[in-house]
């Protein structure tokens, strides 16, 4: 196996014996296999248009790649013959027959014949230039990105024929020996402009089904009594388990990126949805532990389950671990069995801490902000948040955040922000130091807010008191990054380390039309930003 997606790449360079993640070469070969197989799809899905069942399987397939989804070797196997004979149909549809090996895919009979398969198919074999090879990786995982919060927007009825059409065209490109460098170039900065509408309909699919969030305080202890712990990232999914744990006796926690959810009135109207429990994904198998309820994960970031939690765990979606039940469709009932079946969480009261600052909230004290940066009260802002993981060297997020001058305020988002959202910053004439923007699926927020804030201003978005200081780990990270790539925003810094699969002539380019760069000391990069 070769494989090098994600910021825990072993050695800075890939993982090639087992993944990092947990992922094993069988695994790795498999996705690979289905990547392969999407792509093949997608040179027949180009000839016959839209089709709601071949968009709808890109999308699953895509996701199922991402990192920390799906580790279950006979699933992804089931996926790659639905591929299969999709692509089959297409090219019935389409009526023709495509000249080459990627168009006349055709998968083993067994698992170890497709395992073989998906070898041969490994990012290495992409191109025999690096840098080529180079932008071809970061346009995929834009698209498996992007997969995963069209994926979210699906399951709340929305979705883009336009942002679909690029799936298919963009995989299909990969394929094409003709396209030179700068085509690939061209083709992730549209991801990242294809992702800016894909994050302006998650968006909307959640305000418009659960209103805008508002500011909330969570409570970080437990109640005593029954309790289910979600983790992952899907508000639906969360929703449909409220409704069927209402006057059972159960409290429901969030875990991980499932925070945010406490701030959307839609949810929090649930009296049973009582706190979060824990942090971000890489603490789960010590927090798991600790958690003597049922557990289940809605989408990545799972990690191979201690045997202490195992028997208590639930998967559902396209996230599956081997020999862990999952559940299909809508209904809880197991889940609901087990945690009632477990001992009680004892009484625990723990600290406060607030989320739910989305666009429509602090664009509503705008007014506010405005002022305490005229005045002087606010100096700068940061954006300091992204994928967290467990790889050394993210502490730097922790020091950065706490070093910062008081007159200043952070921006967070994504699991990232577990670094330091349990500290107290206090306020700045009433407005909090720390505003939790949401979910990485909240992004658009972000960009929303400091859009309006240059308007205020008068200026663009890069003259602007605002750094953006982001953690990466997998590919929705990558996803965003072209987003802010294509809107122009530049001096982002990048950390902990930058992407192994970026080649130094690809990161010259970053840097020379960007000023993308890494992250250095926090002493050094707060006093390189303020001055």
């Amino acid at each position: 196996m070769f494989c090098n997606q994600c910021e825990q790449a072993a050695n800075g360079i890939g993982c090639n014996v087992s993944g990092v993640c947990g992922k094993k070469p069988e695994v790795a070969a498999l996705q690979d296999h289905l990547l392969y197989g999407l792509k093949s799809l997608a040179l027949y899905a180009e000839k016959i248009g839209r089709h709601p069942e071949i968009d709808r399987f890109t999308i699953e397939g895509l996701f199922t790649t991402v990192t920390n989804v799906d580790f279950d070797a006979p699933r992804i196997s089931a996926m790659i013959t639905r591929c299969y004979l999709l692509k089959e149909k297409a090219k019935d549809w389409a009526g023709i027959t495509i000249p080459g090996d990627v168009a006349a895919w055709q998968p083993a009979a067994d698992l170890q014949g497709r395992i073989a398969q998906g070898e041969a198919y490994g990012i290495n074999s992409q191109h025999d230039n690096e840098d080529i090879r180079s932008v071809i990786e970061i346009l995929l995982y834009g698209l498996k990105g992007m997969a995963a919060y069209v994926d979210h927007a699906m399951i709340l009825g929305k979705g883009d024929d336009e942002v679909m059409a690029f799936f298919q065209r963009a995989l299909a490109a990969t394929t094409d020996p003709s396209l030179g460098l700068m085509d690939f170039v061209g083709l992730a900065m549209e991801c990242g402009k294809q992702n800016l509408t894909v994050m302006g309909l998650l968006d909307n699919a959640h305000t418009g089904t659960y209103g805008h969030p508002v500011p909330t305080p969570v409570q970080l202890g437990t109640r005593a009594g029954k309790g289910i712990l979600v983790s992952g990232h899907d508000l639906k999914m969360l929703e449909e388990l409220l409704k069927q744990t209402q006057f059972k006796g159960i409290n429901v926690y969030t875990h991980g990126e499932m925070l945010p959810a406490h701030g959307y009135p839609g949810l929090k109207k649930y009296k049973h949805l009582v706190g979060n429990f824990g942090g971000a994904w890489q603490d789960q198998a010590k927090e798991f532990t600790e958690f003597p309820g049922a557990i289940i994960f809605n989408t990545n970031c799972i990690q191979r389950p201690d045997d202490s939690y195992k028997d208590r765990l639930f998967t559902w979606g396209l996230v599956a671990w081997p020999d862990v039940q999952h559940i299909d469709g809508w209904d809880f009932s197991a889940v609901i069995n087990k945690a009632l079946e477990c001992p009680d969480l004892p009484e625990n009261p723990g600290k406060e801490i607030l989320t739910g600052f989305g666009h429509n909230a602090v664009l509503g004290v705008a007014d506010k902000v405005i002022d305490a940066v005229k005045s002087g009260a606010i100096k700068h802002f940061f954006l300091i948040g992204g994928c967290d993981g467990a790889k050394s060297g993210r502490n730097y997020y922790t020091e950065f955040a706490e070093k910062l001058p008081k007159d200043t305020v952070i921006l967070t988002l994504a699991c990232g922000k577990y670094r330091f959202n349990k500290l107290d910053f206090g306020d700045i004439g009433g407005i909090p130091r720390l505003l939790d923007i949401g979910q990485c699926n909240d992004a658009y927020s972000a960009i929303q807010i400091a859009v309006a804030l240059a308007g205020a201003f008068g200026c663009g978005v890069n003259d602007l008191p605002l750094s953006m200081i982001l953690s990466w780990y997998e590919q929705k990270a990558v996803v965003i990054l072209l987003t802010l790539l294509h809107l122009g925003i530049k001096n982002i810094k990048l950390g902990p380390t930058l992407p192994a699969f970026i080649t130094p002539n690809v990161l010259s380019f970053l840097v020379e039309n960007f000023n993308i760069g890494p992250i250095t000391t926090a002493e050094a990069d707060i006093k390189a930003i303020l001055g």
